[in-house]
């Protein structure tokens, strides 16, 4: 029922979360990886103006918050007067996994857990679980960049936002495994001509992978990423993917859906590939 899996949901972030804390107060004199040591802040309640002005993102959560926006992640205000923006994410139950394993890596900066919810369309019961983070200057930078004038765009400097990590949940969120199995598409519809044709020249530029745009609907365009080039983007985003979306590049197998949170090695090896990426392309 709803509530059991609210229930069960909410224990095992309770568990997840004490465990992090408890870890944090191991580690809090060692040296570490910049954002590798971020424990969750949920329940912790209203934070002052002076603290909500120095909490920052590091790369790796910002490139967590990037790859989201350019998905199915958002960024608002809860109301005309708030100064600040906050984000939500949210997926239908089959991507229940997701949307924890991206919570997790948020955590930090949320005060409440995820709210699993229930709505019908066409008479028809839909579940989804979906978070939403607290409303800080570092989010509205970000909203600043993709809503220039209150819609969702690409941003114009996508060339630098684009890392492996932020390509991978823009996969995850809204990638497609073509059924005949040319390849993978992403589903852009959103977005006009100009933002679809800006997003695919940096795959083709800074990632060298053979790609298209093409129309799905009329006035809606999709970035076609080629089979000949799935597996070059296997080895820049599969190391920062929630296993359950391997399917989406051709890969096959039941994994841990949390195996690759991230801890300081994926944070130095987000570091790595990115840096290759970036200097190989300059």
């Amino acid at each position: 029922t709803q509530i059991e899996l609210r229930s069960k949901i909410g224990s095992y972030l309770a568990g997840l979360i004490e465990s992090s804390k408890e870890k944090e107060k191991k580690e809090n004199l060692a040296i570490v990886v910049w954002g590798s040591n971020l424990s969750s802040t949920v329940g912790y309640g209203k934070y002052s103006k002076v603290l909500r002005e120095i909490i920052t993102l590091p790369p790796y959560h910002y490139s967590v918050v990037v790859g989201l926006l350019l998905s199915d992640g958002g960024l608002s205000f809860s109301s005309s007067k708030s100064k600040n923006a906050r984000l939500n994410f949210k997926q239908s139950y089959a991507h229940i996994d997701y949307v924890l394993f991206t919570f997790l890596i948020l955590s930090h900066y949320c005060n409440s857990l995820p709210v699993f919810k229930l709505n019908y369309r066409n008479d028809k019961a839909n579940f989804s679980l979906d978070f939403t983070t607290r409303a800080l200057p570092c989010f509205t930078e970000l909203y600043l960049l993709f809503y220039p004038k209150g819609v969702k765009v690409i941003p114009e400097n996508i060339y630098d936002l684009l890392t492996p990590i932020a390509l991978a949940h823009l996969i995850m969120g809204d990638g497609s495994a073509n059924s005949n199995n040319w390849g993978l598409e992403i589903c852009t519809d959103s977005y006009s001509i100009t933002d679809v044709i800006k997003l695919n020249n940096v795959l083709i530029i800074r990632y060298n992978l053979s790609c298209s745009v093409r129309e799905h609907n009329k006035g809606q365009y999709r970035v076609h990423i080629y089979r000949r080039s799935i597996k070059a983007l296997s080895y820049i985003v599969k190391p920062f993917m929630d296993p359950s979306f391997y399917y989406k590049l051709g890969l096959n197998g039941h994994f841990d859906s949390f195996s690759i949170a991230p801890n300081k090695s994926n944070i130095r090896l987000f570091s790595m590939i990115s840096s290759k990426f970036t200097c190989a392309s300059s």
